[in-house]
């Protein structure tokens, strides 16, 4: 009796255990984040010294992170409202990005895989996106062909967008983690 109870035991701590490190890794890599409105990064997820819950996450989704040397990403699955970003939707990015050599953005499935679109494209650099005179960004995403700063969403009903600043003095490459000020996500008009 003694043994079945042990046997029991152990299993059902097993399931709590990997229940809850699957619940803690799925939205991220773990709890050590940073957060600037809709935007999240996980700065150490890189490093060394990452928390297991990051490691269990990057093995979990076979992704190699920024080094924190390198540079920062972060992620945005809720407009700034807290509603799903939903590729279905008109949605605008708008304001300052954190200084940083060089930027992506890029808009994906939430499992991380391009989108498949008419116009063949998944994403912007900084060096492609046509600047307000005031420095700051005013792209739109939606499912419909804009001019200006236009990217495509394939009329999914759920996407991700993933900003990377590549070189860049944020998060604990200035041994803060404090999150700078990141653009608004705004979802203006939904059918």
């Amino acid at each position: 009796m003694r043994s079945l109870l042990f046997i029991l035991t152990l299993a059902i701590g097993a399931v709590v255990g990997l229940g809850l490190t699957w619940f803690t890794t799925v939205k991220g890599y773990g709890p050590a984040s940073i957060r600037s409105g809709a935007w999240e990064a996980w700065p150490k997820a890189g490093a060394e010294d990452a928390d297991p819950y990051a490691r269990a996450a990057l093995a979990r989704a076979g992704e190699l992170p920024l080094e924190l040397a390198d540079g920062l990403a972060f992620v945005a699955r809720t407009d700034d409202a807290g509603m799903p970003l939903d590729g279905r939707c008109d949605i605008r990015l708008t304001g300052s990005l954190p200084q940083a050599r060089f930027w992506t953005l890029t808009v994906t499935d939430p499992r991380g895989r391009l989108i498949d679109n008419p116009a063949k494209r998944s994403g912007f650099t900084s060096p492609e996106v046509v600047w307000n005179r005031d420095g700051t960004l005013d792209l739109l995403l939606g499912p419909r062909a804009r001019p200006g700063n236009w990217l495509p969403t394939g009329a999914r009903e759920r996407i991700v967008l993933t900003l990377r600043l590549y070189d860049t003095p944020v998060g604990l490459a200035r041994r803060t983690s404090d999150a700078p000020a990141m653009p608004r996500l705004v979802t203006e008009r939904c059918p």
